[in-house]
């Protein structure tokens, strides 16, 4: 395996840092994450499988120690916060059993949930008609359903929300919601210019009344949208406000995903800064082993050390990167979930040998 990347600050493959370089390396905790007062959204990601739930809810538990209150928000829609808590959730906030200050919440921002300040009127044919062609540009189902979630998230009175979001490919179209939303309605906007009086002839001729929305209306409403998703995009490119947590596994995919998501994150102007590396065999973990479990540990070791190694050379100048150790029980309830959070924010380099 080798990747080609046009950042100027990766290290070419194969290369390692010497001792010296080793100590301006950045910390290999989430403790600065946690530490920045100013951070409102977090968003955790990565491949499906890799312990992005368990990150993200493992670091609104330690959030939850520093900040006033925090809402952990899941937007994958096959939802595993309720597994982790062992405390059933649902789209509406529901404080986490044994906190006063710890929220959780399930919702799948794929599906459209009508919003008051969004909605046309289905039952006029202007409304029907600018709804339908709304709905017809690709991905915009996704981009609506993005932007009313966002919407209510921007009202919510908590300091801080960690998103639990869902697998690398579904949560970059939504994080690129804001751009592709302008872009529809844009579109849209010079429709009208086309258009022009045909809009209310139309609005006549398909039964509208003195009810019927206008076509100021209605374009009322897509300023609003274009100013909401404007709204959020600047919050998505302050670092100061907003950060996405990378969660990975030294394997092939997670590693080629983690870099494309990086790649993209960068592209949207999005700030990213911390890789969490899960179910990492450290040199100490074989020591009781018998022969058989000893050799598919030095099998899974050796495979591991040639994909740490290219985090290492692609990452450690600018990331934080949070080796964790493999667990030796799923990560469920309180009691596991705040020892996980304690390997996020203790020390441990990525093991060499």
């Amino acid at each position: 395996l080798k990747f080609e990347f046009s950042r100027p600050w990766c290290a070419t493959m194969g290369e390692f840092y010497d001792a010296e370089e080793e100590e301006d390396l950045l910390a290999p905790t989430l403790n600065e994450l946690i530490g920045t007062n100013s951070l409102q959204w977090i968003f955790v990601g990565g491949k499906g499988g890799v312990g992005k739930t368990t990150t993200a809810c493992s670091l609104a538990f330690k959030l939850s120690k520093v900040r006033k209150s925090v809402l952990l928000l899941s937007t994958d829609p096959a939802h595993n916060i309720s597994d982790a808590y062992c405390q059933k959730f649902s789209n509406k906030p529901t404080l986490v059993n044994g906190f006063d200050n710890l929220w959780g919440m399930e919702i799948d921002p794929s599906k459209n949930n009508p919003d008051v300040a969004f909605s046309l009127n289905r039952g006029h044919g202007f409304g029907k008609a600018m709804q339908e062609m709304i709905h017809s540009l690709p991905g915009v189902d996704e981009a609506m359903g993005m932007a009313e979630l966002m919407q209510s998230v921007q009202t919510m009175e908590y300091e801080v929300i960690v998103f639990d979001t869902a697998p690398t490919g579904h949560t970059l179209r939504l994080l690129g919601f804001p751009e592709l939303l302008e872009n529809a309605l844009g579109k849209l906007n010079s429709v009208r210019g086309k258009l022009g009086g045909i809009m209310n002839m139309f609005t006549g001729m398909m039964g509208g009344g003195a009810g019927a929305p206008s076509e100021d209306d209605i374009l009322g409403k897509f300023a609003e949208m274009q100013n909401m998703a404007a709204r959020i995009r600047s919050i998505f490119r302050d670092p100061a406000k907003c950060t996405f947590v990378c969660v990975c596994i030294p394997e092939f995919l997670s590693v080629y995903e983690t870099e494309r998501l990086v790649q993209e994150l960068s592209r949207h102007g999005i700030d990213t800064s911390n890789i969490v590396v899960n179910h990492v065999l450290f040199p100490h973990d074989h020591e009781e082993l018998d022969n058989v479990c000893s050799r598919f540990y030095r099998t899974r070791r050796a495979m591991q050390k040639k994909y740490l190694g290219q985090i290492k050379d692609l990452y450690c100048e600018d990331f934080h990167i949070v080796p964790i150790p493999t667990q030796d029980e799923e990560v469920r309830g309180l009691e596991l979930l705040q020892r996980f959070a304690g390997l996020l924010t203790s020390e441990r380099a990525l093991p060499a040998d």
